[in-house]
């Protein structure tokens, strides 16, 4: 009785041990490269110093590659994003805010620049990107990615990024 009880324990305690193991071994750094997809939906004006334009994009986001968790090789996401850009002799200013959840409900933040190319149909260009931290497996992650995008016919956007990341 007093081997099957203790057998109990032990076995209790190895359960624990498994499942807090993705939280207790998260990686502190890492890499990964993804894709992802939009449909974007802007307004643009024309303005005295150039063309203002703003909206959204909203799509999914697939780890192509990575280092190990929190970014699953072959994982989908969901994005959102916000987009503001001026347009004029000087060239292109383009920032983007994004969020990206998760399958678990975990956000990641994201915020982007890019000074380069354009934003038309045939156009697009590269630029950089900054991981701000995230909530659930996202917490206090940071990291640099560049980035590379592509504008498609029909409002739809093509985004590939290589990242590196650690915490904070």
């Amino acid at each position: 009785m007093r081997a099957s009880r203790g057998f109990a324990v032990a076995a209790a305690a190895m359960m624990g041990v498994l499942c807090a193991a993705p939280s207790a071994f998260a990686q502190e750094s890492g890499s990964f490269s993804a894709i992802a997809t939009y449909v974007r939906d802007f307004t643009s004006i024309e303005h005295a110093d150039g063309a203002y334009f703003g909206g959204k994009l909203e799509g999914s986001v697939t780890t192509l590659a990575s280092s190990g968790a929190p970014f699953d090789e072959g994982g989908h996401s969901l994005s959102t994003c916000v987009i503001f850009g001026k347009r004029s002799a000087a060239g292109l200013d383009l920032q983007t805010a994004c969020t990206i959840v998760n399958a678990s409900g975990d956000t990641l933040y994201l915020v982007a620049q890019r000074r380069a190319g354009d934003v038309d149909a045939g156009g697009g260009g590269q630029g950089q990107l900054e991981l701000a931290g995230g909530t659930g497996v996202y917490a206090g992650m940071a990291g640099s990615c560049a980035y590379e995008t592509s504008y498609l016919a029909n409002d739809q956007v093509v985004t590939t990024t290589d990242c590196s990341w650690h915490r904070e």
